[in-house]
């Protein structure tokens, strides 16, 4: 009875002799590395708004710092090379025309007919083709971190893909529960604008995630303004704001994701901007970084060792020595004959 109080005791000293080593493990490891998948599901000239909406975004989690390698870029439609566009190869997302969107550096991963519902999931779940090249794999694994931007025509509980199939929410929960399940995500910050967006996540049932939409059950997601050159509207509401947020960030920003949420009230929006934290158990949302998410920079923590701690260090290192000493002492060496002898 002695010996198991003994031991008892032994371990729990031993196990708190190493928890700030252990805590300092776990942040690091759990997180380290950033994905994004940004998607517009709609076709035609007058939904120019989408595929400016998507590139928009596009270019802010670029400038914070997540590579090409790591961003899924999904248009349903090539708006810069539409015959209808008064300026081939550039998209705009403001009538001052003060930054094209699209750019000489945009990497879009599934153009056209090839935004599809079936492509979607295929590329959350990782059940692509084996031919499929690298840069149109979501190759994330436990340690990432997912944002999910997408943007169309949506309704209660449903977002259309190219105006002929949609995915509801039911599925989409589902698909997501499927990335949980096989450890394809950490964290995830789910963010839509579409009519209804709240409906589109109102189903969502894994663990670690966060969700925003433009609107609530019942409302329309409007768009921001026209721009009378080329007869439509070139961006939403939303995104528009939500933008002009993201574009006052640097790297190091320290706002958060609630500071995103409030990014535009109502008065702004017109629409009501709904979100959901509830499955966002393991960390205050107030305090998470939106970078977290949408940028490219490890943050390091600091550790205080004391004497005791910098004795153990040194009390392991010594016995690793003392034990590869003796394992390489064991092993014995002779040579080879060089040329084969036959009896």
């Amino acid at each position: 009875m002695f010996l198991r109080y003994f031991l008892t005791v032994l371990l729990f000293c031993f196990t708190s002799a190493l928890d700030p080593f252990e805590k300092f493990a776990e942040s690091t490891t759990r997180h380290t590395n950033n994905w994004a998948i940004l998607v517009d599901t709609s076709r035609f000239w007058f939904n120019y708004r989408h595929v400016a909406n998507v590139l928009s975004i596009y270019r802010s989690v670029k400038r914070l710092g997540i590579p090409d390698s790591n961003i899924i870029l999904m248009l349903a439609d090539d708006m810069a090379c539409n015959p209808r566009n008064p300026r081939p190869a550039e998209i705009f997302n403001n009538v001052a025309e003060q930054i094209n969107v699209y750019g000489d550096d945009v990497e879009v991963d599934y153009r056209g007919y090839d935004v599809t519902v079936e492509n979607f999931v295929r590329v959350l779940t990782n059940r692509l083709p084996e031919v499929t090249p690298v840069s149109k794999r979501l190759l994330s694994d436990e340690s990432s971190n997912i944002f999910i931007y997408m943007t169309g025509h949506g309704g209660d509980g449903f977002l259309k893909f190219q105006d002929n199939e949609e995915i509801s929410a039911v599925e989409l929960a589902d698909v997501i529960e499927q990335m949980w399940r096989k450890k394809r995500y950490h964290e995830l910050f789910f963010v839509v604008d579409t009519c209804q967006a709240a409906t589109l996540f109102e189903k969502f049932y894994s663990p670690n995630i966060l969700a925003v939409g433009s609107s609530k059950r019942g409302e329309d997601s409007l768009s921001h303004h026209v721009d009378p050159k080329i007869g439509v509207y070139v961006i939403d509401r939303f995104t528009y704001y939500a933008l002009e947020f993201l574009e006052k960030l640097k790297q190091d920003s320290q706002k958060t994701i609630n500071d995103f949420f409030h990014c535009c009230p109502k008065h702004l929006c017109i629409s009501e901007v709904t979100w959901r934290t509830d499955l966002f158990t393991k960390r205050d949302y107030h305090k998470t970084l939106l970078t977290d998410f949408i940028g490219n920079v490890r943050r390091t923590e600091i550790v205080m060792l004391n004497s005791q701690l910098l004795d153990n260090i040194i009390i392991n290192s010594t016995l690793n020595q003392t034990f590869d000493k003796q394992d390489e002492s064991k092993q014995e060496f002779t040579y080879i004959s060089q040329m084969p002898i036959l009896d």
